[in-house]
C-alpha cells in the first residue's frame, strides 16, 4: 500500500480499478435478485471530481454542507438507477437501492459521471455511509490523505459493496 500512496491519485486509483478488473474477469459471475454486493470495476470504476484537491479539501470536502452545493438532482439518479440496475441485470424495486457514488461526494468523487454512480441495495448501502463519513472525518482532521481515502472506499466498494 505504501508504493501507492507516491503515485498519483488517477495513477492508483486506475492502477486498481485494473487490477480489480483482471479479477472480475477471471472470477465467475452471478447475479442475485437482490442486487449485486459489489460494485462491478467494468461498469463503474469510480471517478473522481477534478475540482477537489489534496490542497484545497478546507474549502471543499471538509466544509459544512458543500457536498449539498454538488449532488445530483434526484430525477437525474433515479433514471440513471433504473438505466444501471437494468445493465448489472438485478431485479427488484429501485427503493431496494441507493443510487450511490463509488467514490463519495465527501471523498472528491465525480458528482454526475455514470461511471461514479451504481445501485448499490440496501441495507449494505445505509452501512457503508457511515464508513464514508468516518473516512471524510479522517481526511480532514489530517490523519488520512484524500487519496488514501478514495483508494480505500474504492477498495471497499469493489470488495465489498
Amino acid at each position: 500500500m505504501r508504493t501507492l500512496e507516491h503515485m498519483s491519485t488517477r495513477t492508483a486509483v486506475v492502477t486498481i480499478a485494473l487490477l480489480l478488473l483482471a479479477i472480475a474477469i477471471v472470477t465467475p459471475h452471478g447475479s442475485s435478485s437482490k442486487g449485486p454486493y459489489h460494485a462491478d470495476v467494468a461498469r463503474t470504476p469510480g471517478l473522481l471530481n477534478p475540482d477537489v484537491t489534496q490542497g484545497n479539501i478546507n474549502s471543499t470536502v471538509c466544509l459544512h454542507g458543500w457536498t449539498k452545493t454538488i449532488r445530483p438532482p434526484t430525477s437525474y439518479t433515479n433514471a440513471l438507477k433504473e438505466k444501471q440496475m437494468r445493465e448489472y441485470g438485478v431485479g427488484g424495486s429501485p427503493s431496494d437501492y441507493q443510487e450511490d457514488h463509488l467514490i463519495s461526494l465527501e471523498l472528491g468523487g465525480h458528482p454526475t459521471d455514470p461511471r461514479n454512480l451504481w445501485p448499490e441495495p440496501y441495507p449494505r448501502a445505509s452501512e457503508v455511509d457511515s464508513i464514508e463519513n468516518d473516512l471524510n472525518a479522517r481526511v480532514c482532521s489530517g490523519a488520512l490523505s484524500l487519496e488514501s481515502a478514495q483508494l480505500r472506499e474504492s477498495e471497499l466498494k469493489h470488495s465489498d459493496g
